[in-house]
This record gives structure tokens, sequence and C-alpha cells, in this order.
């Protein structure tokens, strides 16, 4: 198993691989340890921050890595959640789209070689693609029309339609992002078209312990996300707290950062309006900023804030009140706060 393999779990030669190492799924789950532990989260930071990237860069050995997947699968088969296998997909398909972009621009560079990279090449073969898109210089390829309307079908604009496009000889113009964007859709259908799986008893049983995990941290994954007005006031005890730290000038952890981020852009806050309000600037405020843009990137994805559950997990579930012991969601909380205070003592930051 390497590190390829651990990198792209969705390519054929990562399945051979598992197939290659005869790895028994019932003895792997059975058994418990790094892979299935692994497997829970990814399912986790799929479904509440639109990644499947370990917390911890190289936390898990290639093994374990390449061998959560399949753990992952089972595991949102079993979920029973509506919107959990499209969620998953695009999260699993937004992480495979950074590290292939990575990838392929380190080649571009003609940076050393490095057998865990993969290459543009490999990637359109795994698909089928090879021949059906063809460089043609400055960064942009040639894509036969078939393919591009395969691959563009489920991307919304204008821009993506085939009559916005000028078409020769049966292909269509792209540039090099446009070409990353259709083969991200490309692993989100494969792997959205292969979930959920049916799973025996023998597999499904052992992992009820995780699966209850699962459960409980997206147990409220559709809060309520419109609202008319920005109270801070009115915030839950852990976002007041995050937004406390990163007032005071605190380098919050990634996952605290999205927390915060995400619930200030369900509150209704713009990414300007979250910047002032998180009073930032420099390095932080870039931070920031960033993580609207990929909120806003992930389609697909959960832009909603993590569960009350995932906060605890984090350490990030602090201050609560009895309110709290009744909600399952930050968002939630939110809402019944306003819900719950007269209009005239709500203070409206935005309209300050």
């Amino acid at each position: 198993m390497e590190r390829l393999h651990a990198r792209y779990p969705f390519l054929e030669a990562s399945r051979e691989a598992v197939e290659a190492a005869d790895v028994d799924l019932a003895s792997l789950v059975a058994a418990g340890g790094p892979a299935v532990e692994r497997g829970r989260r990814r399912v986790q930071r799929a479904l509440l921050e639109g990644t499947t990237d370990a917390e911890e860069p190289r936390a898990y050995s290639d093994r374990a890595e390449l061998l959560s997947y399949p753990v992952a699968r089972v595991l949102v088969s079993l979920l029973d959640v509506p919107g959990a296998v499209e969620k998953y997909a695009a999260a699993e398909a937004a992480t495979a789209r950074e590290r292939f972009v990575e990838d392929f621009e380190a080649d571009i560079e003609l940076r050393s070689a490095d057998e865990g990279r993969l290459t543009l090449e490999r990637l359109l073969a795994d698909f089928g693609l090879s021949g059906q898109v063809t460089p043609v210089g400055d960064g942009s390829f040639d894509v036969a029309a078939t393919a591009y309307l395969r691959l563009s079908g489920s991307l919304s604009g204008d821009d993506w339609r085939l009559v916005a496009r000028p078409l020769s000889d049966g292909r269509v113009p792209v540039d090099r992002p446009e070409l990353y964007t259709m083969l991200r859709e490309a692993v989100r259908r494969r792997v959205e078209e292969e979930l959920p799986l049916s799973v025996p008893e023998a597999i499904a049983d052992p992992l009820s312990t995780e699966l209850t995990a699962v459960r409980r941290s997206v147990a409220d994954i559709d809060p309520p996300m419109e609202f008319e007005t920005a109270a801070p006031g009115l915030f839950p005890p852990c976002m007041r707290a995050l937004l406390s730290r990163m007032r005071d000038g605190e380098r919050l952890p990634d996952h605290s950062r999205f927390a915060l981020v995400s619930f200030l852009a369900a509150a209704g806050l713009d990414v300007e309006s979250a910047v002032a309000l998180c009073d930032v600037s420099g390095a932080a405020a870039e931070a920031v900023e960033a993580q609207f843009e990929r909120l806003a990137d992930e389609k697909g994805g959960v832009a909603a804030p993590p569960s009350c559950a995932v906060m605890a997990e984090y350490g990030d579930c602090v201050d609560r009140d009895d309110l709290c012991e009744t909600i399952p969601h930050p968002l939630s909380y939110y809402k019944a706060k306003l819900e719950r205070t007269p209009d005239d003592r709500v203070v409206d930051w935005q309209a300050q």
C-alpha cells in the first residue's frame, strides 16, 4: 500500500492494492484500531466540515489511511441520513481536488519526483478519459463533447452550458481550473454512485459504536440556516467564547475557526462583516476570508457549523447554560434565543 493509494483511495489502483493485501473487512472492523478510528473521523469531517483530510497531517499510516476509506463507505451506508451520501461524496471530491491540484502543479513546475504524487495522465486514464482530454498549450485543453457533457452536467452556471462554448470538430475548449473542476465532479460521481452499500451484519455489528458516534455528530445536520438578524449577544456560549478568543488575538485551531466562521456565515454575516466582528487584520483576517471562500466553494458539502456533539468532542463546548441542555446545534440555540427575546432587546450588529 503506497502513499498514492492512501491519498486517492477511489482510484482503481487503490482498490487493487486493498485486494492484493487480502484484507478481510469484517476482521478489520472487529479488531478496531487506527483504520476504524480514521474511518469514523473521515465521515464526521466530511459531513460537518466538507473535507476528508485528517486533522493532523500524516497522523495515520498509509495502510490505516487507505483502509479507512472502505470503513467510511460502510458507515455512510449505515447512517441513513438524508443527503449524507451526497455530502460525503462531495467532501471526498473536494479533498481529492485539493490534492491533485497540488500534485499537478508540482509536476508542471518540474519538482523532484514523488511516488505519492498523482499525474494528470494517470487520473485521466483511471476515469477512461485518455484521448478525450488533450492539452493544447497555454494551460488549455480540448475535451470531447461527450465527455464534457458528462462531466459538466451537474455544474451550475451558464458558463458550463455547451451552447456557451465554442465547439470545433466535436471538442470543447476549457482552461486548467475548469478541467480540475470537471475532474472533481468525476470523483464525486464515482464515490456517490457506488453508495450506499449493502452491509452484512458481520461488518455492521462491530461498527455500532462508531455509527452511534457519527449519528450523534450529525443529529441536527440540517439546522436553521437563514437569519435576518446578527445579534452576537444572543450567540450560544461556545460561539461567544470562540469570538472572544479570536478578538483577543488567539490563533484558533482549524476546527475552531471553521466552527466560528461557518456559524457567522449562517447567521447572515458576509465576509467583511465577519472580519469586522472578529476585530482581526492581517493573517487572521485572511484566514477568515479564506474560510468564507471555502464554504462558498463547497456546494455539495455541509456549510453549517458542527453540531453540539462535535463541538464537545473538540473541546469547544464551553460555558453551557440551561438552553444548551435541550439544543443539539449552535444554530438551533441561536434561533431559540432570537424567538425568546423581545424585539426591542435584540441588537442587530450589522444595523449599528
